[in-house]
């Protein structure tokens, strides 16, 4: 008998801890509404089962519940999983790239309010924009700073920067 072609099989903690992966998958669908999770091509009985969790109330419901999600991925052949995997990573690249994108926007408004100059880098990149309103938008919001009233001014620059950056790809 040769050692080097047996298959060696899991030791039960790394049973387990797939196990909890799977599982840990399985709850993070539980986070989306069940017409999303439809519209990703999801096994059926792990959406019912996601949207079942979300409207108990009961801890000791809710733990058996998570375990039966658990369950079902168990079950689930290798596609199911797979589409569930590349669902739950489509969803965080674009929570990543929608979060950088607020925070290019956030750096954009800050450099405008503490440099004139800046404004003209940003007209020439976005030659779209309106610069009176945002001449007009930074002058208050640099006002109410000095002033320390609330950022009223402030949050519609940045709503305006967003406006003229949406059609622009990441």
């Amino acid at each position: 008998m040769d050692l080097n072609h047996q298959e060696i099989e899991p030791s039960k903690t790394q049973v387990k801890k797939q196990m909890n992966a799977l599982q840990d998958m399985g709850l993070r669908l539980t986070h989306f509404a069940p017409e999303t999770l439809m519209k990703a091509n999801l096994p059926e009985q792990i959406i019912a089962a996601a949207a079942e969790y979300r409207k108990i109330t009961s801890n000791g419901a809710l733990k058996r519940q998570a375990q039966y999600i658990g369950r079902l991925m168990r079950e689930a052949d290798d596609d199911e999983i797979a589409a569930i995997r590349d669902y739950l990573n489509k969803v965080d690249g674009e929570h990543e790239a929608h979060n950088a994108r607020m925070q290019r926007l956030e750096q954009w408004r800050t450099r405008l309010l503490a440099d004139d100059a800046v404004l003209t880098e940003y007209m020439n990149l976005y030659p779209q924009a309106d610069v009176a309103q945002l001449r007009t938008l930074i002058r208050n919001a640099r006002k109410e700073q000095e002033a320390q009233k609330p950022p009223k001014s402030a949050r519609a620059l940045f709503q305006l920067l967003k406006d003229y950056t949406q059609d622009i790809p990441e």
